[in-house]
């Protein structure tokens, strides 16, 4: 079972990457993106139009895909206070 307390911080962090109105690096945005999609159990296609981006996004899931839930909430909220400071 998740720790309340970390989820909250997750969510918080998701919601300030939402609204985040500065442009973030593509590495950033991959890493990130790998990280919510374990922390929320989505692993579908990633979906983009260009295959390209498809490969990008499959490979960033690849390189992330031995963590745990937990540890992909933990991931991207130390990323978000890191790389972007907001909490």
């Amino acid at each position: 079972m998740i720790n309340e307390e970390l989820h909250k911080r997750f969510d918080e962090a998701v919601t300030f990457v939402n609204g985040y109105t500065e442009p973030i690096p593509a590495d950033l945005l991959l890493k990130l993106y790998a990280y919510f999609k374990i922390a929320n159990r989505n692993f579908e296609n990633p979906g983009s139009r260009t295959p390209l981006i498809n490969a990008f996004k499959a490979n960033a899931l690849f390189q992330a895909k031995n963590i745990s839930v937990e540890e992909a909430m933990e991931k991207y909220v130390a990323l978000v206070e890191k790389e972007l400071k907001p909490l």
